[in-house]
C-alpha cells in the first residue's frame, strides 16, 4: 500500500504531465541510396518505390563507389521533361552527387512523384515516390502517357499499388 507521500508525489507528477507542452517529434526521414555495381554495369535506386506520408523529408544518398548519380523529378522545368509529379508541386534536381554526397527534398503535396538519374535513365534509374494515399485532399495518381521517356524506364517504375501495399519496393534483382 502506497504512503500518503508516494501518493501526493504521483499526484504531483500527474498534474505536471497534463500542462507540460506536448512533446513534438522530429519530421520523418527517409534515406534513397544510389547504388552501382562494381563495373557500372548496373545502376539503381534502393528502395525504387517508396510510400511516405506528407511533410516526410527524403534524402537521396550516393552509395555508389564508381559513378555520379543525380535525383532529377520529371517536370518541364527541369530539361524540358514531361510532368510526373503532382500539380503544385515544387520540383527538384539534385544536381551530380559524387559518391558519398547527399541531397534532402520535402514532399509535401499528395501525389505520385517520378524520378530518374540524368545520366542513367537509359538504364532504368528510376524511381517512384508515393505520398499519402488516394482518397487524401488533392491526391493525384501516376502519370499517363509516356512522354520523351524511354521504354525501359517506363517500365522500372514500380506499381502505385505494389508500393501502397509494401510501404517500399526494390528494384528487379536488388535488396
Amino acid at each position: 500500500m502506497p504512503t500518503r507521500r508516494q501518493m501526493l508525489a504521483l499526484g504531483g507528477g500527474g498534474v505536471a504531465a497534463l500542462i507540460a507542452p506536448p512533446i513534438v517529434h522530429a519530421a520523418q526521414v527517409e534515406e534513397i541510396g544510389m547504388r552501382g555495381r562494381a563495373r557500372g554495369e548496373h545502376v539503381w535506386f534502393t528502395p525504387a518505390g517508396l510510400a511516405v506520408a506528407q511533410g516526410t523529408l527524403l534524402r537521396f544518398v550516393n552509395h555508389d563507389a564508381g559513378n555520379s548519380h543525380t535525383a532529377t523529378c520529371y517536370h518541364p522545368a527541369l530539361f524540358d521533361r514531361p510532368q510526373r509529379i503532382p500539380e503544385g508541386a515544387t520540383p527538384w534536381d539534385s544536381g551530380f552527387l559524387l559518391p558519398g554526397e547527399a541531397f534532402e527534398v520535402r514532399l509535401t503535396v499528395p501525389g505520385v512523384y517520378d524520378y530518374y538519374c540524368i545520366p542513367h535513365e537509359h538504364a532504368a534509374m528510376v524511381g517512384r515516390i508515393v505520398v499519402g494515399r488516394p482518397g487524401d485532399h488533392g491526391w493525384l495518381g501516376a502519370a499517363v502517357g509516356a512522354g520523351d521517356l524511354p521504354d525501359v524506364a517506363l517500365i522500372g517504375f514500380p506499381a502505385v499499388e505494389a508500393i501502397l501495399g509494401a510501404g517500399r519496393v526494390m528494384a528487379p534483382g536488388q535488396s
